[in-house]
C-alpha cells in the first residue's frame, strides 16, 4: 500500500498564508493517521520542527538554499529511491516524475497576465503556468480552496471537476493570538476610527481602491499593514504620494494585527482576486465588521456575513455602507474549521493510498 510524503519546505519560512494552512493542516492529520503511515520531509534549516507522535519525520543533511532546486531535486530523487511514497504538495507545485497529490489555491497567474510586467515578474509568470499544466495533466489529486479556484482550475485546463477536491482554510489558529495594544502607540494617529486593511502589497490585493478612495474621502483614516511582494508590485504608495489620511504600518505581527482587528472601524480587503480570502475572516472572529469586493472567490466564502463593494468603483459611501445589515458571523465562524479540512484531507490520502 502507497504512503504518503509531505514536503516540509513550508517549515522554513514564516507561516503565512500557504505555510498556515500547511502548517494547521499536517498538525491535525498528525493526530487522525496510523504510525508510519504519513511522513514528512525537512531539510536541515527549518524555522521549527512540529513534535509529531504519529508521522515519521525525514530530516534531511540537506539545507533549502533554493525552493526548486530542494522540491525538483532533493525530494523528487528521493520519491524515485523509495518508490512506495506519493508526494504531497501544499504550495502549487507538482513533481512530473512522481506520484503526487498537489495543492492548488488559485490560477492567478493564468488569469490575470496584465499584471505582470519586466522580466522578472514574466519569469515568476511563466514558471508558474507550466506548474499549473503540470498539476493539471500528471498530478493524482488536486485540492484547492474554495469552489470558484475549483470551476476556475476545471474551465481553464479542461478537466473535470470531480478530480479537484475543495478543502476551505480556516481562521482557528487565530484564537490564540494575544491582542498587543503597543501598535496604537507606535501609531497615535489611530486613536480615532479607521479603516484597516492587511496584504502583501501586491496589484491583485487592489491598495489602487483604498488610495482611490482615502483621496476623496479625507477626513476618513486607513492603516494599511503588508510587505512588497517582489513580483506585481503595487505602485500606489511608492514615494510616499498617498494620501495623507492612509498611515503606512509595514509589517506588524499577529498580536498587533488582531488589536487592529479589535479597535477598526472596518476590515477592508479589496482584492479583486482571491482563491480563498482568509484576512477578513481572522477579522470577523475579532468582532469587526468586513467590506470585501464583490469578486473572485469572496462571495462565496463571505455571504452574508460582509457588506461588498465593486473592486473597480469608489463610488461607495463606506459610512452608508456600514448601516446595512448583515448577517452574524456565527455561522460562518462554525464553517471553517481546520478539523474538518484536515479529515477531508485524511480521507482523500486514505482513499488514494488503499487504491494503489
Amino acid at each position: 500500500m502507497k504512503k504518503v510524503l509531505i514536503d516540509g519546505e513550508y517549515l522554513c519560512r514564516p507561516l503565512n498564508g500557504i505555510e498556515r494552512y500547511a502548517f494547521e493542516i499536517t498538525k491535525r492529520l498528525d493526530k487522525l493517521c496510523s504510525a508510519r503511515e504519513i511522513a514528512i520531509i525537512i531539510p536541515s534549516n527549518p524555522l521549527t520542527v512540529p513534535d509529531y507522535k504519529n508521522i515519521d519525520i525525514i530530516q534531511l543533511k540537506t539545507k533549502i538554499k533554493s525552493r526548486l532546486f530542494w522540491q525538483m531535486v532533493t525530494v523528487q530523487g528521493f520519491l524515485l529511491r523509495h518508490k512506495n511514497y506519493t508526494a504531497l504538495e501544499y504550495g502549487n507545485t507538482c513533481l512530473p516524475l512522481v506520484p503526487s497529490i498537489v495543492f492548488l489555491h488559485d490560477i492567478y497567474c493564468e488569469l490575470f497576465p496584465e499584471d505582470f510586467s519586466g522580466f522578472r515578474d514574466n519569469l515568476v509568470r511563466l514558471y508558474n503556468m507550466c506548474q499549473y499544466r503540470l498539476i493539471a495533466r500528471k498530478a493524482e489529486r488536486i485540492v484547492t480552496v474554495s469552489e470558484y479556484s475549483r470551476n476556475e482550475i476545471a474551465g481553464a485546463f479542461r478537466i473535470q471537476p470531480d478530480r479537484i477536491q475543495v478543502v476551505y482554510s480556516s481562521w482557528l489558529h487565530f484564537k490564540t493570538v494575544t491582542p498587543d495594544y503597543s501598535v496604537f502607540a507606535d501609531f497615535p494617529a489611530l486613536e480615532k476610527p479607521f479603516y484597516f486593511s492587511l496584504g502583501t502589497i501586491s496589484k491583485r490585493k487592489n491598495m489602487k481602491w483604498i488610495v482611490e478612495y482615502a483621496a476623496k474621502h479625507q477626513c476618513d483614516t486607513f492603516a494599511v499593514s503588508g510587505s512588497q511582494l517582489p513580483t506585481t508590485r503595487s505602485l500606489e504608495f511608492s514615494g510616499g504620494n498617498h494620501p495623507k489620511n492612509i498611515i503606512l504600518l509595514g509589517y506588524v505581527d499577529d498580536g498587533k494585527v488582531k488589536a487592529l482587528m479589535e479597535r477598526c472601524k472596518a476590515f477592508i480587503l479589496p482584492s479583486y482576486y482571491e482563491g480563498f480570502g482568509l484576512t477578513p475572516l481572522e477579522a470577523l472572529s475579532c468582532g469587526a465588521r468586513v467590506i470585501v469586493a464583490r469578486a473572485a472567490s469572496l462571495p462565496e466564502i463571505y455571504g452574508g456575513t460582509a457588506h461588498y463593494i465593486d473592486p473597480y468603483s469608489t463610488d461607495v459611501d463606506l459610512d452608508a455602507l456600514l448601516e446595512e445589515p448583515v448577517e452574524p458571523p456565527s455561522a460562518i465562524l462554525a464553517r471553517y474549521s481546520y478539523d474538518k479540512s484536515a479529515e477531508a484531507v485524511y480521507k482523500l490520502i486514505a482513499d488514494y493510498c488503499n487504491s494503489n
